[in-house]
């Protein structure tokens, strides 16, 4: 009797023990029956190139320098790289939409490429036409002569929560059927260089050959497209970025109608609203795209939008960062007209402006490059700047070329502003002036109490942007 009690009591005690695993496994997603069924849609893609490829370029980067490796797309064909087979293909993945062959991948995996294979999961094999590419969003379309064909199914990116399981199919170093799991780590992340994505950011393992392929929720549904990853080695390091599936199901309904993809344009620059602008301005909170600089002749200039202008909606959206407006724009139709409202002054006023065509072309510069002159005597102002008045000679018509920075000290030097730099307006309590003089510039900052934020519109070589400063005691 005493045995049988203390053997129940012991089985008792080791279920105890046990249970926290046991109710931990069963909370652990089992993606098995995901791969059985869609696995099937996922193919291997290798593109044949007559030319040796090169590394793909990113505007404003030197190939030898460190932060090229950072943001770079891993496209597998390069010499002396993992990813290039021994036919000098290079390899990457892709996933049918259409039981009729059509197929999704990245653009920079059929770049340049003379021929592009396709081989799906049963081993067969087909050459692929090319319906269309996108540089600027890394979404291709490409077809293969076959009909009956397993596809994907298509879910929504936009009920993703951070945190949420997520998995990805591929052909990473060219493994076919490759399966990584992970969790969605943030949303609507804007990337160097990619300002019509808002990448979906997990820690899904990808590698060279995973681009172009699936990323899936637990329902078995594609919300991505594997796209980059942020490297200093060229492998995974927890950092991968996909497409939202509806950006790339947008972009590849118009490749497949046109062969390319129209955006609308505005024809503007823009940059964050910090705390420190936000109180220049007259905001209640940091939020918006604030207008550092406006095309000459463009789209916002005919429709009466000027640089201080704050956008806070466009075409009926909450604009609350930067970054969310060129996508916002670039969706709209070239030709259509949309209202924009914009805080001015402290005071919001809602404009119609007609969309331009983006055609990939810089617009005009808004300011002309400066040389930084020889060093000035006077003493800094209350800001650390030593400013002169603008050469009669430098100004154009009905422009003013502003105030030329000769010297930086103290706080302008924290702001990052340097000799050569111009001071085209300065803003205060709400207000935007253009000072057309040293000696005016001088009389609106004798109003300005000490540790308040002064914002000055700064024109630099051919940009524009606002930058804030905290004025010193007088």
């Amino acid at each position: 009797m005493r045995s049988t009690f203390l053997a129940t009591l012991f089985s008792l005690v080791a279920a105890l023990m046990l249970y926290p695993l046991a109710v931990a496994a069963s909370s652990l997603p089992d993606f098995a029956t995901l791969v059985e069924q869609q696995a099937p849609a996922v193919v291997n893609i290798s593109a044949r190139q007559s030319a040796q490829p090169r590394l793909p370029s990113i505007p404003g980067l030197d190939e030898n320098d460190p932060m090229f490796d950072l943001f770079r797309r891993f496209i597998p064909g390069l010499p002396d790289r993992p990813g290039l087979d021994p036919d000098g293909r290079s390899l990457g993945s892709g996933f049918i939409i259409d039981a009729d062959g059509y197929i999704l991948t990245n653009a920079h995996v059929i770049e340049g490429a003379d021929e592009v294979m396709v081989r799906l999961a049963d081993r067969r094999e087909f050459v692929a036409t090319v319906v269309g590419a996108d540089a600027r969003s890394d979404v291709a379309l490409i077809r293969i002569e076959a009909s009956d064909l397993p596809s994907v199914e298509l879910g929504d990116p936009n009920t993703l929560k951070v945190g949420q399981w997520v998995v990805a199919i591929g052909s990473p170093f060219g493994f076919d059927q490759s399966v990584t799991a992970g969790i969605v780590s943030a949303k609507g992340r804007s990337l160097p260089d990619e300002n019509f994505v808002p990448f979906i950011q997990t820690d899904v393992a990808i590698n060279p050959g995973n681009s172009g392929g699936p990323l899936f929720n637990l329902r078995g549904e594609v919300v991505g497209i594997n796209s980059q990853i942020y490297s200093q080695t060229g492998g995974f390091m927890g950092l991968s970025f996909a497409i939202p599936i509806d950006v790339a199901m947008r972009v590849q309904a118009q490749l497949r109608e046109g062969g390319r993809v129209e955006r609308g344009r505005i024809g503007v620059a823009v940059q964050e609203v910090t705390r420190a602008l936000a109180e220049s301005f007259g905001l209640a909170r940091a939020e918006g795209a604030l207008v550092s600089a406006v095309e000459p002749g463009g789209p916002a200039a005919s429709a009466g939008v000027e640089t201080g202008d704050v956008i806070v909606r466009f075409d009926g959206q909450h604009v609350v960062t930067s970054s969310e407006l060129p996508r916002i724009v670039a969706a709209g139709r070239p030709g259509s007209e949309v209202s924009m409202e914009v805080v001015r002054a402290g005071e919001r006023k809602e404009i119609r402006i007609k969309l331009g065509q983006w055609d990939d072309e810089p617009g005009p510069g808004v300011l002309e490059r400066v040389r930084p002159a020889p060093t000035a005597t006077q003493q800094p102002n209350r800001l650390g700047l030593v400013l002169e008045n603008p050469e009669a000679s430098s100004r154009d018509a009905g422009r003013t070329p502003g105030l030329i920075v000769r010297r930086v000290e103290s706080v302008a030097a924290t702001a990052d502003l340097r000799p050569g730099d111009r001071v085209l307006a300065l803003v205060t309590d709400g207000r935007q002036l253009r000072p057309g003089s040293v000696e005016e510039f001088e009389r609106v900052l004798e109003g300005v109490a000490e540790g308040q934020v002064v914002t000055l519109l700064v024109g630099r070589g051919n940009s524009t942007s606002y930058v804030s400063i905290r004025a010193e005691g007088k």
